[in-house]
């Protein structure tokens, strides 16, 4: 017991603000002022594994396997192994807490993240004396350097291919495309070497292939524990951004002000100022490891549709350089399946999606949710205002519109405006009452998906020509609006209810 006290970080003080944020530390002092939002433990936990299963139990949600919740973001003080480190999971493991952080109702984050897309902001050069990411600066190079003591990444189950960084943002840049910024899973695989894992069409993944091309070796760094709205407006995706779009802008145009760069100290990139930590490296041309190369589990770590995936046999090399650091760094971290995948794929697709069927159709979609189902990517559920009997067709016109925005869309769910597209209840109560299945569900075979659907996969059905193609499906559950009438829903008198139950708290109106 007195070795386990002897590895406890001191409890991080955090008085309550409303400040703006500017880093994660401003973030977590934000949280700190709203109930049930944020738990601090002193008791020991092993990163390897157990970290990831008592957070599954308090806030995980998403699709991870039940029991789970939705609960409190968590920092973990006392890390076995790790004297003085500090471990957050579940920042934003909640729609309700990404509010909070970004100032915005839960049920209008798409709104908001819309607006912040369009008031983008391009990143600027740090002016300070020292950065706050380089307060202290191990080298590779140094005796003694190893990546697996300075940082303890988790694993989240007993399956996993190794411990993984599962919220670095890699940030590259090509001479000619300019800058991206993209969150990947990051396995450690030795002192100085981690594989990563590319989803087929990542501009990052574009830009390694043209170093590679040339025999150069890719130089990036790897950020983490970062303000959330850099890490939320990375995870917007083409065509909303385009290769060579700079989705550090994004985080700009949500908080008011420019992301700050410095130059990496090893190599020639560039470094989020306020990081906690900062991973400095390069990708080695032409070199590939077996992601499970260590373990033989054949498995990676949980992915965002709930299950394990694969382990890649030939990922690229990543030669660590230097780790860089704030004094008493705070490693953020994310259960793979959960709640804060969601909250980071989910609410930069509404956005996209409401920004391009608005284009489209002006007025028609008025709200879009990326159902935690689909993990954020694959089920959208769109609220459609129709006018006229042209508009049954317009509705499913929508669906398809939604599938061109965003490829990895598998279900589309149609529903009326006066279904609440965030209550799952309310949504499978109208594809019960107004959706008749041989007329109202229009599938589209063979259709580019998500390599990570386990169903998407050509053991799964033959006849498709390769992982990542999918049927891709419109639900409509809208009402036909020549039978309007007939739908309405059944009309309560509407009554405040604060005087016979105040201690429930219910707002009104």
């Amino acid at each position: 017991m007195s070795d386990e006290r002897a590895e406890q970080a001191p409890t991080i003080d955090l008085p309550s603000t409303d400040l703006p944020i500017t880093d994660l530390r401003s973030a977590l002092r934000r949280l700190a002022g709203h109930p049930g939002q944020l738990l601090q433990t002193d008791h020991p936990v092993d990163p390897d594994g157990e970290l990831a299963g008592v957070y599954k139990r308090i806030g995980a949600g998403g699709t991870v396997a039940r029991p789970t919740r939705i609960g409190p973001a968590m920092i973990f003080n006392n890390v076995r192994g790790h004297p003085g480190a500090r471990v957050l999971v579940g920042l934003m493991a909640s729609r309700q807490r990404v509010g909070i952080l970004f100032d915005a109702p839960p049920q209008r984050l798409a709104q908001r993240m819309a607006q912040a897309y369009q008031n983008a902001r391009a990143a600027v050069e740090f002016t300070g004396p020292v950065a706050p990411c380089q307060q202290v600066v191990r080298r590779a190079d140094e005796p003694g350097f190893d990546l697996r003591e300075i940082l303890p990444a988790p694993t989240n189950t007993d399956l996993d291919a190794g411990p993984f960084f599962c919220l670095g943002l890699v940030l590259g840049s090509d001479p000619e495309l300019g800058r991206d910024v993209t969150i990947h899973r990051l396995c450690v695989q030795g002192r100085d070497e981690m594989t990563i894992f590319f989803a087929p069409g990542r501009h990052l993944d574009a830009f390694r292939q043209r170093a590679e091309a040339d025999g150069r070796r890719f130089e990036i760094t790897v950020n983490m524990g970062l303000d959330p709205a850099i890490h939320i407006g990375a995870t917007f995706e083409a065509p909303t951004t385009p290769l060579g779009y700079d989705e550090l802008a994004i985080a700009g145009g949500l908080r008011g002000r420019p992301v700050e760069l410095v130059d990496a100290v090893t190599v020639r990139e560039k470094a989020i100022a306020a990081a906690e930590v900062v991973i400095e490296g390069y990708l080695i041309p032409g070199a590939r490891q077996a992601e499970d190369q260590h373990t033989g589990t054949g498995h990676a770590m949980p992915e965002f549709p709930g299950y394990n995936g694969a382990a890649n046999p030939s990922l690229p090399v990543i030669k660590v350089t230097a780790v860089t650091t704030r004094e008493r760094p705070i490693l953020q971290t994310l259960v793979g399946p959960g709640e804060e995948h969601v909250s980071l794929a989910g609410i930069p697709t509404e956005a996209s999606l409401l920004r391009a069927l608005d284009a489209a159709m002006p007025g028609f979609v008025t709200d879009v949710y990326a159902h935690p189902a689909g993990g954020g990517k694959f089920l959208a559920i769109l609220r459609c205002h129709k006018r006229r009997a042209f508009d049954d067709g317009r509705a499913r016109q929508a669906g398809l519109v939604a599938f061109g925005v965003y490829s990895e869309l598998k279900n589309v769910i149609l529903v009326d405006e006066d279904v609440d597209l965030f209550d799952t209840d309310d949504v499978l109560w109208a594809m019960q009452t107004r959706m008749q299945n041989n007329r109202d569900i229009i599938t589209i075979p063979g259709v580019s998906g998500h390599v990570l659907d386990p169903s998407q996969q050509p053991s799964y059905d033959p006849t498709l020509p390769a992982p990542g193609t999918t049927a891709k499906t419109i639900f409509d559950a809208t009402a036909p609006f020549r039978l309007k009438a007939e739908f309405e829903r059944a009309r309560f008198r509407d009554v405040d209810p604060r005087p016979f139950a105040p201690e429930l708290g219910l707002d009104y109106p």
